[in-house]
């Protein structure tokens, strides 16, 4: 494939191995494709791409600037601080996932006004650089508290470790420049402050493992990775002290290695877990990268909704026991979708295990894509999967002082999430595909070109057409190859049962996992794989009593919703008939839904079932056919009740 068929807006060298990569490791299963090999163009992911472009990151530039966050760092220079300072004491590391998100879409794009931008906000934190490395604008000043004296809470740490993956994307994408420069010179402080003769401390909300261990994918400086490594194995001793939630909030109340199912506080679970993984991977450690693989398996078995979110508690925004996964009191936080995506690709790059695969594609569409609203100017930062009453329209100039909001919010005291999925969807285009010597493996589907280079510097052009997820026939066509053979691997989710491949006269079925063609190909060779896409029925686990006799809808890897805007009235008393398959016309899936009609109890229990005509029930009222909807799009047409599990009327 010629270069100039792809969009390619990188300014780093184009024989620099990281180019364009979030992720970067040495080593491992399969080698990661980045920005500068694959390009999103049209479809699903495509679109949302461009909605971050043109709307989310300039939602949040401005929304960082209006709740003065941006402004703390002027603060800070004019001596203005801590009078002055506002947002919560991790208010920092929003300016850096933001200033992440632009390095990457500039590299993405090579949007020349956002590349103004971006230096204009990275000028506005520079001077607050202490020369010792130190920035925070919490922390350190008269008036203020010590640095590092609230590890606890502080923060200091995580807002460094998105500094630092901000300097990455920049490094990776550009090339070294004062944002770089500024996250090295933070790296080498943290380095020299908590490094073997230093504080032995860890930070309560991890993060900084990550970034460490991908500065020193950069710049190959072994200080980063060994205090990675001190950072993840200091964890699980007790070090942050006891609190009402427990140690598990921190992940402080064992160590990763003996950590057989995630526990706490999802988000950090994740992060801490990712980092383990980039610590293991980086230094040939078996097992340490064998106990992260358990706990994450185990916790998709045990504690992950069917959309992929994790986090059954709004106490501790925490994962819950086995199996405790109430779907009205669901936490799910977009952050911890993020985090599961991150973690899941490193071990997918690691290992070449399919269920990360997997669990990236379920978490992408059902609660990455699920966040921001159509116009990418609001946001969930919880994601239930049962709403029981009609959301409340937020007002478009305030921010929500709750996570919990009922219905997308403009933005939030704490407001994580949003800038979280900037820079995700700016790095889409690294999930799609990976390589190896032998040859290219195809994980995710959208309509993109993917230029790979396999064993001995043989160069491979392909361009996959597909409507996916709207439509299951994914067309790889070849536009480079080799003159000798090598191997497509394509991934067969672990729903398509009945799939198909196809090449030439050739066809054949595949079973989930991954299908592959070795092969000598020819320009012009196309490969076709067929997922059955058909609406399915999904019924829970038994163990989890929260939906036992209930069930849900999927459509390819698209969890389906109810809501009431289609049912015409609560979903809340919505029973549907299973007897038959839902009906799926070119996508538009309905199912056959009856409503209770109930009379007002005076009191809610008695010696009959109240489902069986007795009690508080005085009839049924037939809906018919009643559509679903992808629950990603669920309260886009205004307030409504909603549900993903359904009781049966079976």
């Amino acid at each position: 494939m010629p270069t100039d068929a792809r969009h390619d807006h990188l300014t780093v060298p184009a024989d620099r191995p990281d180019r364009g990569r979030p992720v970067a490791p040495s080593t491992g299963r399969w080698r990661p494709l980045g920005l500068a090999d694959v390009t999103i163009d049209s479809g699903f992911w495509a679109d949302l791409q461009r909605l971050n472009s043109t709307a989310m990151i300039a939602h949040c530039e401005q929304w960082v600037e209006t709740m003065g966050w941006i402004g703390n760092f002027d603060a800070a220079v004019e001596g203005r601080l801590p009078a002055d300072r506002r947002g919560r004491e991790f208010s920092d590391s929003e300016i850096y996932k933001l200033l992440e998100a632009m390095s990457w879409e500039v590299g993405r794009t090579g949007d020349a006004a956002l590349e103004a931008r971006l230096q204009a906000l990275v000028a506005r934190v520079a001077p607050v650089q202490e020369a010792d490395g130190y920035l925070n604008t919490k922390f350190g000043r008269p008036g203020q508290a010590p640095r590092y004296s609230d590890l606890q809470w502080g923060h200091e740490l995580y807002c460094y470790g998105h500094l630092i993956q901000a300097g990455v994307a920049r490094s990776r994408t550009h090339g070294e420049d004062d944002l770089v420069r500024i996250a090295t010179r933070a790296a080498d402080h943290v380095c020299d402050v908590f490094g073997d003769e230093g504080d032995q401390r860890v930070g309560g909300h991890p993060e900084i493992e990550v970034a460490l261990v991908e500065l020193y994918r950069v710049t190959g400086e072994r200080r980063y990775l060994d205090q990675a490594r001190a950072f993840v194995d200091r964890r699980g001793h007790g070090a942050l002290g006891d609190i009402e939630l427990g140690r598990q909030y921190f992940q402080d109340d064992r160590p990763v290695r003996e950590t057989t199912v995630m526990d706490g506080h999802a988000v950090r679970a994740l992060y801490l877990a990712a980092g383990a993984a980039d610590v293991a991977t980086e230094d040939g450690d078996d097992d340490l990268l064998a106990a992260v693989a358990i706990q994450t398996v185990t916790t998709l078995a045990r504690r992950t909704y069917l959309t992929g979110g994790m986090g059954a508690h709004h106490e501790g925004e925490s994962f819950g026991q086995d199996h405790e996964l109430p779907p009205d009191r669901a936490y799910s936080e977009t952050c911890a979708g993020v985090a599961s995506v991150m973690l899941n690709h490193r071990l997918l790059l690691a290992t070449g295990d399919p269920r990360h695969a997997d669990a990236v594609e379920r978490t992408l569409y059902n609660v990455v894509a699920a966040s921001p609203a159509e116009d990418g100017r609001s946001f969930y930062y919880t994601n239930t999967l049962h709403q029981r009453v009609p959301g409340a329209v937020p007002e478009v100039d305030v921010a929500s002082p709750r996570a919990s909001s009922s219905l997308r919010a403009p933005w939030f005291e704490v407001s994580c999430c949003p800038t979280n999925l900037t820079r995700t969807i700016a790095t889409l285009g690294a999930y799609v595909a990976t390589a190896d010597d032998d040859g290219v493996q195809l994980h995710q589907y959208a309509g993109a070109t993917v230029r790979a280079t396999i064993g001995s510097g043989r160069e491979v052009g392909l361009r996959i057409e597909t409507a996916y997820p709207t439509d299951g026939t994914i067309r790889v066509v070849v536009t480079e190859t080799p003159d000798e053979s090598w191997t497509l691997t394509l991934r067969v989710p672990s729903w398509a049962t009945g799939a198909t491949l196809t090449h030439g006269a050739t066809h054949r079925a595949v079973e989930p996992g991954f299908a592959t063609l070795a092969r000598r190909f020819a320009v012009g060779d196309v490969v076709e794989l067929v997922l059955p896409m058909s609406a399915r029925w999904t019924w829970p686990d038994a163990r989890v009593d929260a939906v036992r006799g209930q069930v849900a809808v999927e459509r390819g890897p698209l969890v389906m919703c109810l809501e009431s805007t289609d049912l015409g009235g609560s979903v809340n008393v919505v029973r549907v008939r299973t007897d038959e398959p839902p009906v799926d016309e070119g996508g538009v899936v309905r199912v056959h839904a009856t409503r209770l009609a109930l009379d007002e109890p005076g009191w809610p229990y008695g010696s009959h079932d109240a489902t069986d005509g007795t009690g508080a029930v005085t009839g049924e009222v037939d809906a018919g056919l009643v559509p679903l909807v992808p629950y990603h799009h669920w309260a886009n047409r205004g307030p409504s009740t909603m549900r993903v599990w359904m009781p049966t009327a079976d």
